[in-house]
């Protein structure tokens, strides 16, 4: 009779050394794959400068004349420090304690980081249009309030199974209904002076809405980023999105009505938004740990004493800006020295997502180098 036991026996180190070998064979270097989140928070601060969130305030522009500063005192108490560090984290103080110490924060020239837009007009409708589908469309040449053509990534991943009816936007400029294209999209999107419970009707919405009918509105097209904050924060609580858009508007209207004291308040206040969403997100069993935060501007600006109230493809700067990113699986520290563009922000929302958006729009910039363990 055979002894199959002692052959079994006898052949077990020859299994167990080839299968030693073969995983010795793999490529030590071998990129995990990325943590798949269920939610993203994307939040973008118009027209906010590179300059000035890496390196707070600017020394020019905290006077009169060319920053139009009504408190030139209490304005340098608020936020002129020694050091740029400082100067960054009083104008933003959640954003570099938490976003950059546990993210990833592109656009600091200084060190070799270079975030850029690609489309040519360095202004809000082609720089969100360039944000939410990945590309430059020549056809978006103004601020005209005109459907967009293009599927944003935010329409793309409403229609995905489990998306649908969870993806909305809060904005504070009233031409992005037309940029995410809410008729066609499906996509709820609250904006401009539109009241917030026309998107949902709570008690504390509806006395947001008394008090934005009784405040006077300095512009007509954009609210204060307050009430977009609100409407956002409530839709977060009671509705729970998987994907949720929210667009900041001040930060740019007050740098083109030259009030660089006020634009730095929106700043403060916007970084202050942006912490009480995070951990309002953090609170809830539906992102505690599983929700990405991704957060960006449109353009640039201009870097002197009368350009940086303005921006525009005849404005030196305006095609600088920053992106960050923050989230489970995520790299924590400052990027690799090398160029980005806006146009990577889409393929990245859709990736932390767990899909591929230049699979179906190849035009789309490849999404960004954030994750841990990719080369």
């Amino acid at each position: 009779m055979i002894n199959t036991h002692r052959i079994l026996v006898s052949r077990f180190p020859l299994a167990l050394t080839a299968i030693v070998l073969l995983l010795t064979a793999l490529p030590a270097t071998a990129a995990k794959p990325p943590v798949v989140c269920e939610n993203v928070l994307l939040i973008s601060l118009d027209g906010l400068r590179p300059q000035d969130l890496f390196t707070g305030a600017d020394e020019t522009l905290l006077n009169r004349d060319a920053g139009g500063v009504r408190d030139v005192q209490g304005t340098r108490d608020a936020f002129w420090r020694e050091s740029p560090e400082e100067r960054r984290q009083a104008m933003m103080p959640w954003f570099w304690k938490t976003i950059a110490t546990e993210g990833v924060v592109f656009g600091d020239a200084s060190a070799g980081s270079i975030v850029r837009v690609t489309n040519g007009h360095k202004f809000s409708y082609p720089g969100y249009n360039e944000i939410l589908t990945g590309a430059n469309d020549p056809r978006v040449d103004s601020n005209a309030k005109r459907p967009n053509e293009n599927v944003t990534v935010l329409e793309w991943l409403h229609r995905k199974p489990g998306f649908d009816g969870r993806v909305a936007a809060f904005c504070s400029w009233d031409v992005f209904p037309y940029i995410i294209n809410t008729e066609r999209s499906g996509i709820p999107v609250n904006a401009g002076w539109q009241p917030l419970t026309e998107t949902l009707d709570t008690p504390a919405l509806r006395e947001a809405d008394a008090i934005a009918a009784e405040i006077p509105h300095y512009w007509d097209n954009v609210r204060y980023d307050y009430f977009t904050f609100q409407g956002a924060h409530a839709w977060l609580k009671e509705k729970q999105p998987r994907v949720l858009y929210v667009a900041f508007g001040e930060t740019d209207d007050w740098a083109h009505s030259g009030r660089y004291d006020l634009y730095l308040d929106a700043a403060r206040r916007t970084d202050e938004y942006i912490r009480q969403l995070w951990e309002t997100a953090q609170s809830l069993p539906q992102y505690r740990g599983k929700t990405a935060l991704v957060i960006t501007t449109d353009h640039g600006r201009g870097d002197t004493r009368e350009e940086w109230k303005s921006h525009g493809s005849s404005i030196a700067g305006s095609e600088f800006m920053w992106i960050a990113v923050m989230g489970p699986g995520i790299a924590s520290g400052p990027a690799e020295p090398g160029t980005v563009t806006q146009a990577q922000v889409a393929a990245t929302v859709a990736k932390l997502l767990g899909y591929d958006y230049r699979a179906e729009f190849p035009e789309a910039g490849e999404p960004l180098p954030v994750w841990r363990g990719e080369e």
